[in-house]
């Protein structure tokens, strides 16, 4: 036996040392050689320490007729280390890549299967590592993409975890050829058609056999690039926690930064900080794509402009941008006049309205702004619309879903914004919730 596989349990005990008190470890069984080997460690590692309970989920693609013997296979080792398997079927949609479509499918099971305080753990190992940073390398991808694989992410309430990605594809194979192991070989593994495939049979050879440490330097380099994508992400929190400032209209529950925070850092820290900002949110432009932000930053300051993204835009108002996306995107429409002024009225795309206080007295109807409004205030008299809303700086966006409380063609109040909702000596005022959450009142 090889020294790589007597000091193999030791390695990954110890890497795995933080998740010890775990309520769970999955294991992401396919029946391949690293998922194999992974398998048989934690079997046998459980026998001597105490681990958290093992349990083994293999996913049934459906993919390819080899494929239908494979769940047979996975129960067959799970019985013999005495580890319960879940199988689970699932329905890939065709698209532009098969690969990525199967993952996509893979990990939304695996997502929902990892409850809090779980952890999931796969197989990938050091070649893997190495071949994804050099097919994100020909992709053009950034910093974060070619620091490759995380050692851990978070996976549905729990955590995944890739404990072998220290370990050489040829140490799990000295491992399984010595405990006399057997496992999948995927039919699919060998098409070269797949890039990573190529990459795999193709160029990975010749790259070791001129430079051996090919593959331990590419995952050394991923490694330094997850360290320098770290401090990238820390400068980031630095500089939205300046741009996230206070302003008057918190109560849209909207994404907001304020411009001139951003303005002032260099062209590659707003990228930097406007990318960790919306990664939650959309996904993200690719480098041409970025123009999109310069023309917003640069638009004539009376202008409006707007950064269409993927899964939603990008507002500069009232000095700030704001994110829109969903119901914000749609034209609001009024339904039916305000039959019962007591209750809230539902807004078809915009939330609801209410009164709070005296409900004044009707017939009322909330419309909304198609231009030249006036609305008559007891301390300046009559005044346009358009002049008050500009006043409170009312982002622009806003204004055309802005609830406007008439009575015949009388402006008795616009939601939320303060002097312009309600009447002080009746003692009411109108009140907007733009979302259907129950956000409270400002």
């Amino acid at each position: 036996m090889s020294q790589f596989s007597i000091d193999l349990p030791s390695r990954l005990l110890l890497s795995l040392e933080p998740w010890r008190n775990a309520t769970h470890w999955l294991i992401a069984f396919s029946g391949g050689l690293d998922s194999t080997v992974l398998l048989h460690l934690l079997a046998h590692l459980a026998k001597s320490e105490s681990l958290p309970p093992l349990n083994a989920i293999h996913i049934h693609h459906g993919l390819q007729a080899a494929a239908d013997a494979w769940p047979q296979h996975c129960q067959s080792v799970c019985d013999a280390l005495g580890v319960p398997l879940l199988i689970e079927r699932v329905k890939v949609q065709p698209g532009a890549s098969l690969e990525r479509a199967a993952r996509n499918a893979r990990y939304a099971v695996f997502g929902s299967l990892t409850q809090a305080n779980d952890v999931l753990l796969t197989g990938q190992h050091r070649d893997d590592q190495a071949e994804t940073l050099l097919f994100r390398l020909l992709r053009g991808a950034g910093v974060r993409g070619l620091s490759a694989m995380p050692r851990q992410r978070p996976m549905g309430q729990g955590t995944l975890i890739r404990p072998l990605l220290d370990v050489s594809r040829a140490e799990l194979e000295a491992y399984a050829q010595a405990h006399q192991l057997s496992w999948i070989e995927d039919p699919s593994n060998q098409d070269r058609q797949f890039s990573r495939n190529y990459l795999r049979h193709q160029v990975m050879p010749l790259l070791s056999e001129r430079w051996p440490q090919a593959q331990t330097s590419m995952a050394r380099s991923a490694a330094h690039l997850r360290e320098a994508q770290g401090l990238l992400d820390e400068l980031a929190q630095i500089d939205l926690t300046q741009a996230a400032t206070a302003h008057d209209f918190e109560w849209l529950g909207l994404p907001s930064l304020e411009l001139a925070s951003l303005a002032a850092l260099s062209a590659a820290r707003q990228r930097n900080a406007l990318s960790h900002w919306l990664e939650p949110l959309t996904r993200l432009p690719d480098t041409d794509h970025w123009s999109g932000w310069t023309d917003l930053c640069d638009a004539a300051p009376d202008a409006s402009p707007v950064w269409r993204l993927a899964d939603g835009e990008l507002h500069r108002s009232a000095g700030r941008l704001w994110w829109l996306s969903g119901h914000w995107l749609r034209t609001p429409m009024i339904d039916a006049e305000w039959q019962i002024p007591a209750s809230a009225l539902r807004l078809a795309d915009n939330g609801r309205v209410m009164f709070s206080g005296q409900t004044p007295v009707g017939p009322l109807q909330i419309r909304y702004r198609q231009g030249g409004e006036v609305m008559h205030l007891a301390d300046r008299g009559h005044r346009d619309l358009k002049r008050l809303l500009n006043e409170r700086a009312v982002p622009g966006f806003v204004r055309g879903r802005l609830p406007l409380l008439f009575r015949g063609d009388e402006l008795l109040a616009v939601a939320n914004l303060p002097g312009l909702d309600g009447h002080l000596q009746d003692g009411w005022k109108l009140h907007w919730l733009p979302t259907d959450e129950d956000q409270g009142l400002s």
